[in-house]
């Protein structure tokens, strides 16, 4: 790819005959989630701004579609185990309507859709285009008939699902994340091809609703990123669930036969597996396809726009937020803010992932931040690690969720290297370690808080007294002590 466009003397290409120029200050193409927070900020502040948003799906409605079927399935699996609360009858199946289930997902999104409305953002003032983008040189984007000369560029086009390339896979009906939301009943039996979060929440989420789920990773355990003892906990209890799972699994190949979808095994203790629907769930890749990144002098890898950490591409005109720079989910909103700082406001900024969480939908909940103690033990000589179970937590007992716990990593002194959560509400029990990790807080600082008794939060605090009970043992501080004792 052509090198960086600053500096950069070239000559101006006029507009194509019969093209409308538009001068913005800010020209956004995508409209997902962090591409509508820019141009919401950018509308409050009076600034001009283009939004180009073409009809992908958006990432905002897949992730409420998803937690809307998520909460319909949790619903079916408490139904059955409300004989461990005195209510129903062990054994008793609860009655499944799909269509039903279904027309609450598509409720989920239509609340929410006036939130995400272009025609609400062309209310505040902003100039929408819908339609495709590419660049036509540096500091000229082309969509339809129109030329658009903005000042700054910010890409935030999202990404799609990674298909891999498997003998046989396009010949058969495939789905993906996003498509598996539209079925109109319910899978008899669901493969899931590979093992990412978003798959393993599908998988447990039919499981519920009563589908069996064969998962086929191709690695020898699940979540590689992620501490080990966490994803044995999340492992067992989605086994437990009914759960199949192929580990270290090469796929020869998918044929479709009789009605069915096929995958064969290079090896393994079966030859093959049969289901009724297939999704594929590797991961997601990057969509910048169309943009003519080259025209624009933008640097890119498969893997997304490489940007510094202020969020600026190659050309330090545009900047790229979000899944199209390899940065999925929850990154999204904070590179936003980062690339709106210094694209607009002229605010030097950067980005550190460090304090993003990372989150895996499933029950129990697995969310984590900063380094796992392997991370850990690699980087520093020496760390501290503190576990804090739900089994002595007063609500998880209450609740029957006692499987699961919170673990942190730590130097020493306190500071903060990573916390890694399973077991329920660990979505919302993550935030205030992303907070003291970002803010620079020691670990002692959370014993500071008052909890509410009974409660999850009551998990994190007795982190932080483990960390303090541990502190006190130190030699120096008992010398101290001792003096201070001394005197008094």
């Amino acid at each position: 790819m052509a090198g960086s466009a600053r500096g950069d003397k070239r000559v101006k290409q006029p507009p194509r005959s019969g093209d409308t120029v538009l001068q913005p200050d800010l020209c956004i193409i995508g409209a997902g989630p962090a591409g509508l927070s820019i141009a919401a900020a950018g509308a409050l502040m009076g600034i001009s701004i283009v939004l180009v948003a073409d009809d992908t799906f958006s990432a905002g409605d897949r992730d409420l579609a998803a937690a809307a079927l998520r909460a319909s399935a949790n619903h079916a699996h408490a139904l059955r185990n409300g004989f461990r609360f005195g209510i129903g009858l062990q054994g008793e199946e609860p009655e499944i309507d799909f269509s039903a289930m279904r027309a609450h997902m598509r409720d989920a999104v239509e609340r929410q859709a006036p939130m995400r409305s272009l025609d609400r953002y062309r209310a505040m003032g902003v100039r929408v285009i819908e339609g495709g983008a590419q660049f036509r040189n540096p500091d000229t984007v082309l969509t339809g008939k129109k030329t658009i000369k903005a000042r700054r560029f910010v890409i935030a086009t999202g990404s799609r699902p990674l298909v891999p390339e498997i003998s046989g896979l396009d010949t058969v009906a495939y789905l993906t994340e996003e498509t598996i939301l539209d079925l109109a009943e319910r899978p008899r039996h669901l493969m899931v091809l590979g093992g990412d979060p978003a798959g393993l929440s599908l998988a447990q989420a039919y499981r519920r609703l009563g589908a069996h789920i064969t998962v086929m990773a191709p690695e020898e355990r699940l979540l590689a990123g992620e501490d080990p003892e966490i994803v044995t906990v999340l492992q067992r209890n989605l086994a437990q669930e009914g759960i199949d799972f192929r580990f270290g699994t090469e796929i020869s190949g998918f044929e479709q036969r009789d009605g069915k979808i096929v995958a064969h095994f290079s090896e393994g203790r079966e030859p093959s597996v049969e289901g009724s629907h297939l999704v594929v769930a590797a991961g997601r890749v990057p969509r910048f396809e169309g943009l003519h990144l080259e025209a624009g002098r933008i640097q890119a890898k498969p893997g997304g726009i490489i940007v510094d950490r202020r969020m600026r591409s190659s050309n330090s005109r545009v900047y790229a937020v979000g899944d199209s720079t390899g940065h999925f989910n929850h990154a999204a909103a904070r590179q936003a803010g980062v690339a709106f700082r210094n694209a607009v406001l002229r605010l030097p900024t950067g980005f550190d992932p460090s304090p993003v969480p990372r989150i895996v939908h499933c029950d129990p909940e697995l969310a984590s931040v900063g380094l796992t103690e392997e991370q850990a033990r690699a980087k520093f000589s020496m760390i501290r690690v503190l576990r804090a179970p739900f089994s002595d937590n007063d609500q998880a007992l209450a609740d029957h969720a006692t499987p699961g716990h919170i673990k942190a990593v730590a130097t020493p002194s306190g500071k903060i290297l990573g916390c890694s959560i399973i077991g329920r509400r660990a979505h919302d029990l993550i935030v205030p370690w992303a907070l003291a990790m970002e803010r620079s807080l020691p670990v002692s600082a959370l014993a500071d808080p008052a909890c509410p008794h009974p409660g999850y939060s009551e998990a994190t605090k007795a982190i932080a007294v483990e960390f303090l009970k541990l502190s006190a043992q130190a030699p120096l501080l008992r010398r101290a002590l001792s003096f201070v004792r001394l005197w008094s």
